[in-house]
């Protein structure tokens, strides 16, 4: 039963993302001074939304408000989602560049997996965009946070403010991701530092049912680890893993474990504001990251010049004391 409820729960709150396009915040694609520059230069072009994770809350969320803040410019937004699929992604790299689109969004997925596939769109002189996806050289702007910066953040509350340099710790990873494993980086380098803290294991979490799949992993850890304060704590790479690691908890009674996410979403903040096991996430700005893109590709389709790389869009850490 708890398994079918988990399923609703995620599937409402994919819903719920796909219906509003996004967290609650207008999607107003970029401000009105960059709008009146760019204005009209996206009208009618083809843009190919492209991601492997369409059912990632977050990734759903950023997909979203893509697709309206470039419809808004005038775009025409095909989105194709591969299904945790990256050969089918490359083949459908493959079928855009050969359909001649006019732009590629590359979202939450790692360029270096699809570089062959992406180098035949550089070719063919279409830009190429990430939204928090990684960089490689022929990409034009990837709009993301500082994932190593955040990693640092919630890393450093949970070590420091939370288990006073002391304890024990379980990772919940998926290092394919190029933003989670930013996170898990910054994670392991404090974890080298700490004297006193000491990592249980690290698990890594299949991207198709993250909280599902979370779920099961802490019950198993939680049987082997019967007794209270065998484990301190559990650091998740982003915010799902976080919400099935903190359901298993609560059903074992176990509400001693401490345990931080990544991302902010919104039933992670809920769980914090409700004094659960899950004390604390980093809100990424998923609109803000959508804001550079849509504004870059407007700059680039207006003929003026923009600086390839990275462009991070503010992070915040939310606690129960500033979860509102």
């Amino acid at each position: 039963m708890k398994r079918i409820l988990s399923l609703i729960a995620s599937a409402a709150l994919v819903l719920s993302l796909c219906a509003c396009g996004g967290s609650g915040a207008p999607s107003s694609a970029v401000s009105a001074a960059a709008s009146s520059a760019i204005s009209g230069a996206m009208e009618g072009k083809k843009i190919s939304v492209m991601t492997p994770y369409l059912s990632s809350v977050t990734t759903n969320q950023m997909v979203g408000e893509l697709q309206s803040g470039l419809e808004a410019e005038g775009a025409s937004v095909t989105v194709i989602d591969t299904a945790n699929d990256f050969a089918a992604l490359a083949s459908r790299i493959e079928d855009v560049v050969a359909a001649r689109t006019d732009a590629i969004v590359l979202v939450s997925a790692d360029p270096s997996q699809v570089e062959n596939q992406l180098q035949e769109a550089f070719d063919a002189g279409i830009p190429v965009f990430g939204c928090d996806s990684g960089y490689i050289d022929g990409m034009q702007v990837n709009a993301t946070s500082d994932n190593h910066q955040m990693g640092e953040l919630i890393t450093n509350y949970l070590f420091n403010d939370l288990m006073g340099g002391q304890g024990t710790v379980v990772a919940l990873t998926h290092r394919p991701h190029p933003g989670v494993v930013k996170r898990c980086e910054a994670f392991d380098e404090l974890l080298a530092a700490q004297k006193g803290i000491t990592l249980i294991t690290e698990q890594h979490v299949p991207a198709e049912q993250p909280i599902n799949d979370a779920q099961d992993i802490v019950e198993n850890l939680l049987t082997a680890n019967p007794e209270k304060g065998s484990i301190t704590a559990i650091w998740c790479g982003w915010d799902e893993p976080a919400i099935g690691a903190t359901q298993a908890c609560q059903e074992a009674g176990r509400d001693e474990i401490l345990i931080v996410g990544v991302d902010g979403n919104e039933q992670a903040v809920s769980l914090i504001k409700g004094d659960t096991n899950l004390k604390a996430t980093v809100a990424q700005n998923f609109q803000g990251m959508v804001d550079i893109v849509v504004e870059q590709m407007g700059k680039l389709f207006a003929g003026q010049t923009i600086q390839p790389g990275d462009m991070y869009a503010e992070a915040t850490l939310i606690t129960k004391e500033n979860a509102g």
